[in-house]
């Protein structure tokens, strides 16, 4: 059994933004299996919808790009988050991953031709939060 990840510095943000925003959060963590191997992203959602409709179904991975080096965070964020999609594809292929991250962070780098390529070739699905107003910006 796989030890539980720290928690990110801005889990509590993303959950409240995420919860103002109409999702319910499902799991916390959401743990992914692949043979002997145990992963947890972040958080597992599902839209708030009609009982008699289908809520669409998340994982969120948060990441505070916070370290030294941007591209240093940028790189594991990126990393980690092309290993939890690949173990989703082939275990829920209903759940679409997201990458959580701060709106500074989203200007910093996603908004640079680095960031625009990443998001554009490795089909990056970014949820914008506001960590202060504990709200999804996009």
């Amino acid at each position: 059994m796989a030890l539980m990840p720290a928690r990110d510095i801005y889990h509590n943000a993303v959950t409240h933004a995420l919860v103002k925003a109409g999702w319910q959060i499902t799991y916390d963590p959401f743990r992914l299996q692949w043979g002997t191997k145990d992963m947890y992203v972040d958080l597992g959602a599902e839209e708030l919808v009609a009982a008699e409709q289908q809520g669409q179904k998340i994982a969120v991975e948060i990441k505070s790009f916070i370290g030294p080096s941007e591209i240093e965070d940028l790189r594991n964020a990126l990393g980690q988050f092309i290993l939890y999609r690949t173990i989703l594809e082939a275990t829920e292929p209903e759940r679409m991953l997201y990458l959580a991250i701060r709106d500074a962070t989203y200007f910093a780098i996603f908004e640079e031709p680095v960031g625009q390529l990443l998001v554009q070739q490795q089909h990056l699905r970014l949820i914008v939060f506001s960590p202060d107003q504990e709200e999804v910006v996009q």
